[in-house]
Order: structure tokens, then C-alpha cells, then sequence
């Protein structure tokens, strides 16, 4: 079988963009581990499948695949691209496209400047719904690692995220502890990672150590939880600009029971077919 693929990338986090709305294929984990391979497939942090909606009030549906060939439910850089590559294929004109996901619906708009601005939905905070391990919600939690006690901030986006707060992210841990907190059982559905260094109010600088893909260049949803836990905190405003090392990102968010909303760029790399 020979499929057609669109890359894209989202402040260097990368995907591979492949159509389903004229044409109806699976693909196993295998498969997408495969064309996930940077040597030897497309290479991508995650693969982006569009089809139609099931639901009436949306126009496409989608969903995401880490290049581990798992499946995930949130990811603001992939939703940006989503919808660059829906206008440009002119498959919707509307400005606001309505994106069904396996955790609901995202609104997408684009911008006069060809930014994306996207409504990422309503925070989860109770560790029930990260989820989490935890007898009830606090505003930190603590874990040991290699008998050092780590405290970090828990936010789900759809997909859950600890928060932890570093005085440099260039020398901050991501490697060594990314994992490691990763595969606490605290986290029962695994976790993001982020290393947050606040610079003032309005301006933070990150790195993600995310679920079946390692470290990105930029994770959308990992910036959308990181405004959250220091606005939570006080120590950042409604509004604040994302750092990543892929590039910036906009984030706000204007307390709880309101959405978080993100807006940054999406970038068409190239066009393919590849044969499984």
C-alpha cells in the first residue's frame, strides 16, 4: 500500500499530515512506528490523521499518533497545523473550523497575520481526571526520584501534564528525569513533562519531555498546562509568551472554568507518498 502524506511542523514539532476524508485505511502501531523512523520512514514526533466527523456540529475529525505508534488525545501544535493544512486544501473556508477529537470538540481560527489561534478547552485539575494518584487537589504535589523530592504542578489538556519549576532550562534535568517521572505509577496513563523557568508575569521559557516521543522542539498543550500551573501560582499573568526551543508561542488563559487559548504558526515542510 502507497499513502500520500503532507509534513508540517508547529515550532519544530513535527508531523506527518495523511488524508482520510477520500480514503479509508488503519494503520497498526507497527506501521506507524515504522513511518515514524527518521532513518528509515518519514520521521515525525507525531502523525495527524484526518477523517470525517461523526458528530454534526463539526466539520473534520482527527486523530494523533505519537511516533511510538501509541495514541494520544491532545496536541495544540498538531491542531494548529490541522487547520493550516485544512485551508490550504481549501477543504474548509469557514474562519473558524470545528475539529472533532477523541476528548470533544476544538475550535480552530485563522488569523489576518496567518497565525492559528486555537481554543484548547477547559483545564482538568482534579487528579482524578489527569489523572493522578492522589488523595485530593493541591496546588503542588511531590515525588521522589532517586531519593530527591521533586515538586511539580498537575494539569490535563486532554492529556495529562506535570509542571515543574527550574531557576535555568538550559540546564535543567529533561533527560534524566523527563523519563523517569514519566513512569511513576502516580501517573497511571503515563505524562508530559515540562521544565518551566519563569522569566516575568508575562514570559516563561520551556522544554517537554513528552509521552512516546521524548523531548520536542515545542509542545502546544505542554505550554497550555505550564501557563495554568504558574497563573494558579501567581506568579504569571492571564497572558504570558511561551519560549520553547522551537520558537514562541501565545498562551492565555483567564481563570478556572474558562478555556485555555493558544496561537502560534504552522509551517508546510513537503509533500510525499510512501509505500508500507
Amino acid at each position: 500500500m502507497e499513502i500520500a502524506f503532507t509534513k508540517m511542523h508547529g515550532l519544530g514539532n513535527d508531523f506527518a499530515v495523511i488524508n482520510c476524508l477520500q480514503q479509508k485505511f488503519s494503520l497498526t502501531p507497527d506501521q506507524i512506528r515504522s513511518l515514524g523512523d527518521r532513518h528509515f520512514g518519514i520521521g515525525f514526533d507525531q502523525m495527524l490523521v484526518v477523517g470525517p466527523a461523526c458528530n454534526n456540529n463539526a466539520d473534520i475529525s482527527y486523530r494523533i499518533y505519537n511516533n511510538d505508534g501509541g495514541e494520544v488525545a491532545q496536541c495544540g501544535n498538531g491542531a494548529r497545523c490541522i487547520a493550516a493544512w485544512l485551508y490550504e486544501r481549501g477543504i474548509v473556508r469557514k474562519e473558524e473550523i470545528t475539529a472533532e477529537t477523541s476528548t470533544g470538540l476544538l475550535k480552530l481560527y485563522r488569523l489576518a497575520d496567518g497565525q492559528i489561534r486555537v481554543n484548547m478547552g477547559i483545564p482538568m485539575l482534579e487528579p482524578v481526571d489527569i489523572p493522578l494518584q492522589a488523595a485530593r487537589r493541591e496546588s503542588r504535589y511531590r515525588i521522589k526520584i532517586d531519593n530527591q523530592e521533586i515538586e511539580f504542578s498537575a494539569v490535563s489538556m486532554g492529556n495529562p501534564h506535570a509542571v515543574v519549576y527550574v531557576p535555568d532550562v538550559d540546564r535543567a534535568p529533561v533527560q534524566e528525569l523527563g523519563p523517569k517521572i514519566q513512569q511513576s505509577p502516580m501517573f497511571p496513563m503515563g505524562v508530559n513533562v515540562g521544565f518551566m523557568q519563569v522569566v516575568d508575569p508575562g514570559h516563561i521559557r520551556l522544554r517537554v519531555y513528552e509521552r512516546g516521543a521524548g523531548e520536542t522542539l515545542a509542545c502546544g498543550s505542554g505550554a497550555c498546562a505550564a501557563l495554568v500551573a504558574g497563573h494558579l501560582d501567581a506568579k504569571l499573568a492571564e497572558e504570558a509568551d511561551v519560549a520553547l526551543p522551537g520558537g514562541n508561542l501565545l498562551v492565555s488563559w483567564q481563570g478556572e472554568d474558562e478555556p485555555v487559548w493558544i496561537t502560534g504558526p504552522a509551517t508546510f515542510v513537503y509533500e510525499g507518498r510512501i509505500a508500507l
